[in-house]
């Protein structure tokens, strides 16, 4: 017998209960099932983690066809529109991995809303081996454009998660050529956002993936590093899973 809209979202709400890692307590203000199969999630969580949980606890449930994705995370502090895009500005012109591309922002006129253009913050797109757009509207960052590797989707992606006016991130970055995605390639994108965190010491920290599932193993100076790289991980596009344990040596 085929499940009702309403036993398929009381399955959903019981998945995320259950789930260890989310906690009981957890809750989203919406969660509503379409006749076609497409389940709508919305709410603000309180990072990123409890976020990819939330939608990978729900695609598992049977009869959960699509997922509308309208969950927001909790931001470390509040910023308006233009000044998350200058910040995104200075993170993209100034990483070394993003010095050939072209990055240009979506200038958005307050007074006319319908008159939008891409302002180019750098690069030539004539010339550039690559090209980054940025959008911005109510603290939810759009990346899309054209970039050569994985790494260099991830990197993008992760860099627009520390912006902390951050609500989400929709990573619409294609990678061309096309490249096939892999537990490595997975890998040296973790190594490569905890290397350029300037907030963490990743001398003595090592990264092992399974499938989907990032291990972080070694020695940090403080609970906050071992914290901050973590949240890296989880920020990392495709990763489904963080397993940290990373010791404290003091």
């Amino acid at each position: 017998m085929t499940a009702t809209e309403k036993e398929i979202e009381d399955r959903v709400r019981a998945a995320m209960r259950s789930d260890r890692r989310l906690g009981a307590g957890f809750r989203l203000a919406r969660i509503e099932q379409a006749a076609d199969g497409t389940l709508t999630l919305e709410g603000e969580v309180d990072n990123v983690a409890q976020k990819k949980i939330a939608l990978e606890r729900a695609a598992a449930v049977d009869g959960v066809a699509a997922i509308a994705d309208r969950i927001s995370v909790t931001p470390a502090s509040t910023m308006g529109d233009r000044e998350i895009r200058a910040r995104l500005r200075d993170y993209f012109i100034q990483e070394p991995a993003f010095s050939d591309y072209a990055v240009r922002q979506l200038r958005i006129d307050e007074a006319i809303p319908a008159k939008e253009d891409y302002e180019l913050l750098g690069g030539d797109p004539a010339t550039a081996r690559a090209q980054i757009d940025i959008e911005v509207r109510n603290g939810i960052v759009t990346l899309s454009g054209r970039v050569p590797g994985l790494a260099s989707k991830r990197l993008a992606g992760v860099m627009a998660w520390w912006v902390p006016g951050a609500r989400d991130v929709i990573n619409g970055l294609a990678v061309e050529p096309p490249e096939d995605d892999a537990p490595i390639r997975i890998e040296e994108a973790v190594r490569l956002v905890l290397d350029r965190d300037p907030l963490v010491d990743d001398t003595q920290i090592r990264v092992g993936v399974r499938h989907r599932t990032v291990r972080l193993t070694g020695a940090v100076p403080s609970k906050a590093i071992r914290g901050m790289a973590e949240r890296d991980a989880w920020c990392v596009f495709g990763v489904d899973d963080v397993v940290n344990e990373i010791v404290v040596a003091i």
